[in-house]
């Protein structure tokens, strides 16, 4: 018997158009529309080249943690791709709040007071305000970065006050085990209580589910660019 040829590995520009598929049809079943649902790309850890493939198949916003990863990626990137949008949606530390403030469109993980003080410093220095989201922390884990929920409404009056228009919205993390629509549900409804627009939840595993709870982001990696690099 022939040996069959191994069927050709999926590339990233078949995972974006498998992705935006699922996305797509998720908002259909949720009765909103296609473009209330911005897909993040997640290229944390995957080379330059990988961001610039998604970038030649039109996905324009990407997701790093890191600060030092995203600054030897993105500004070179952004030369040929002016409409590039970065997130930040790793854990921030203070002392990295401005190169921050400098590089991102927008900063997922504002989750503490110290975080907007420099952020706030760090905007004054750098003239430039990005978007600023409050990452929540809506299973309140030790482990786990965000502000806990029963500090949530303070915090995020206190960097709407601090922040105006720049305070954007709401992300979080659920946790890895259970469902996770009612911490999806109680993100959304935090968001619409504060009047903010965006709401950023749902990751490879859950971003259907998080679209049919409210996600106007979902932030998805490994399904895009495959296994971390």
């Amino acid at each position: 018997m022939t040996e069959q040829p191994a069927a050709p590995l999926p590339t990233i520009q078949d995972n974006l158009a498998r992705i935006r598929d699922r996305t797509h049809n998720a908002a259909a079943r949720a009765g909103r529309a296609q473009s209330s649902v911005t897909l993040v790309a997640v290229s944390k850890t995957h080379p330059t080249d990988a961001v610039r493939e998604a970038l030649a198949c039109g996905q324009l916003s990407f997701g790093e943690n890191r600060v030092q990863e995203a600054a030897g990626k993105f500004p070179d990137l952004r030369e040929t791709w002016p409409g590039l949008r970065l997130h930040m949606i790793g854990g921030l530390q203070t002392n990295k709040a401005r190169d921050a403030v400098r590089l991102a469109d927008v900063i997922e993980t504002l989750d503490r007071p110290s975080l907007a003080d420099a952020i706030a410093h760090a905007i004054a220095q750098e003239g430039r305000t990005p978007q600023l989201l409050v990452q929540v922390n809506v299973g309140d884990e030790a482990q786990k970065s965000g502000i806990p929920t029963d500090q949530a409404d303070d915090f995020i009056q206190q960097c709407q006050a601090r922040f105006g228009a720049a305070l954007a919205g709401l992300m979080c993390i659920p946790p890895a085990e259970g469902d996770p629509a009612p911490h999806f549900d109680w993100l959304a409804q935090r968001a619409d209580r504060h009047g903010l627009a965006i709401v950023s939840m749902g990751m490879s595993g859950d971003f259907e589910i998080a679209i049919a709870h409210g996600a106007t982001h979902v932030r998805v990696g490994s399904a895009i660019f495959g296994a971390r690099g």
